[in-house]
């Protein structure tokens, strides 16, 4: 039974890492369906097990929080924002300065990844009305929304993990990772500004007019005030999955909008990836290699904040940062620190998707975006903002976490 854990776990992630299995039409989900059903089937972990180890409150948190934000996104709630920077900026240097923190500000709250998905087109057609090069602006967008989205638990789904593992409150996380973020998001500026210094220059007349804003007037006012109510919450120490349930639940009760729509925006087959991976983790477990692994971790002094972020970085890159956190609970639930050992994790996880375009979903979303406007974003052109972001970023973290 430990061999058959032990394979199913090691091909599963293997091909997490490749991302695929040729020539089989078969994506990261489908591998991770393929893995937690042959842990059940060999019986490794027997189907009432697997459904025990599903963490069915990260679950609920991240679906709650993908329909409050699809009724902003229908609402017209991004757009306006973005015609709003638009009419504020007065240079080409002012204009990234907001993108870079409005795109931080924005994935701090409502998911990095559907954060990018909405931008990218509005930032494409901003920057084609006022004759700007794309490129500073989509990596601004990509880089900027990952490192935001380290400030809090609603940021990113490996936070969210991270917070059903560790048991860390929504004020708890924030309190410790918003300074990383804030002095993060002055480094990717600073970098971006750098690099593209001289497309920058000069100044701009922004025709706010020619950026078509349709927003949904009611339904505006009802997802604002649902989205800033629910971080209140979050902050008061109310269950963050409840408060997103409840959101996300008021949301869906209405006369204007048909729940079609939201249903189109919510990120299924992330959920369902969740869903395998907690089965092939469970897996693992079962076997005891967990608490070995953990002896001889020790030895590697993957209990320091150095050494725990250089690991977490390496993992996340090759096999993406949810199953990154996934395979690490069983080592950093026992540390002795485990909750400053889980922001680490949290922080590296996630600013290490800044190092390559493969690095987070939010690089990958981007990325295709531009491609499909017309707008290649090469590996090196990427590399060139992403890998001093991501040292910088995480040399951040450190110094955070341990004068803390």
């Amino acid at each position: 039974m430990r061999d058959a854990a032990l394979a199913i776990f090691g091909v599963t992630y293997l091909l997490l890492a490749i991302g695929r299995l040729p020539p089989l039409r078969l994506d990261r989900t489908g591998i991770a369906i393929v893995g937690a059903t042959a842990m059940i089937l060999s019986g490794v972990v027997p189907l009432p097990r697997a459904a025990a180890a599903v963490d069915y409150r990260t679950l609920v948190l991240l679906f709650g929080m993908m329909i409050v934000v699809a009724n902003l996104r229908l609402s017209g709630f991004f757009r306006l924002v973005t015609a709003r920077v638009i009419r504020i900026a007065r240079s080409p240097v002012q204009l990234l300065a907001l993108t870079v923190a409005v795109a931080g500000v924005l994935a701090a709250f409502f998911i990095n990844d559907v954060v990018c998905l909405v931008l990218a087109p509005l930032l494409l057609q901003m920057t084609q009305a006022l004759a700007l090069p794309p490129l500073p602006f989509l990596l601004a967008l990509a880089t900027a929304s990952n490192i935001g989205s380290t400030a809090t638990i609603t940021g990113n789904p490996q936070n969210m993990l991270v917070a059903s593992f560790s048991g860390l409150s929504y004020r708890t996380f924030a309190l410790h990772l918003t300074p990383v973020a804030a002095i993060g998001l002055g480094l990717d500026f600073l970098v971006l500004w750098l690099v593209y210094r001289r497309q920058l220059q000069g100044s701009i007349q922004s025709p706010g007019s020619e950026v078509k804003i349709r927003v949904h007037r009611a339904l505006l006012i009802k997802s604002s005030l649902t989205a800033g109510a629910a971080v209140i919450l979050f902050a008061a120490g109310v269950p963050v999955s409840n408060v997103a349930l409840g959101a996300g639940a008021y949301l869906l009760v209405t006369r204007r909008v048909r729940p079609e729509k939201v249903y189109r925006d919510i990120d299924w087959t992330l959920l369902v990836l969740f869903i395998g991976l907690f089965v092939v983790v469970a897996g693992l477990e079962t076997t005891g290699i967990d608490r070995e692994a953990f002896a001889a971790l020790r030895a590697w002094r993957l209990d320091e904040i150095l050494p725990l972020t250089v690991a977490t970085t390496i993992l996340s890159n090759l096999v993406s940062n949810v199953p990154a956190v996934m395979v690490l609970k069983p080592f950093v639930s026992n540390l002795e620190n485990s909750h400053h050992a889980w922001l680490t994790v949290a922080a590296a996880s996630t600013l290490a998707g800044n190092l390559t375009p493969l690095g987070s979903v939010a690089n990958l979303i981007v990325i295709e975006q531009a491609r499909r406007a017309g707008v290649p974003v090469s590996f090196g052109a990427y590399l060139r903002v992403g890998v001093p972001v991501t040292v910088l970023t995480l040399l951040v973290t450190i110094v955070v976490l341990a004068w803390e």
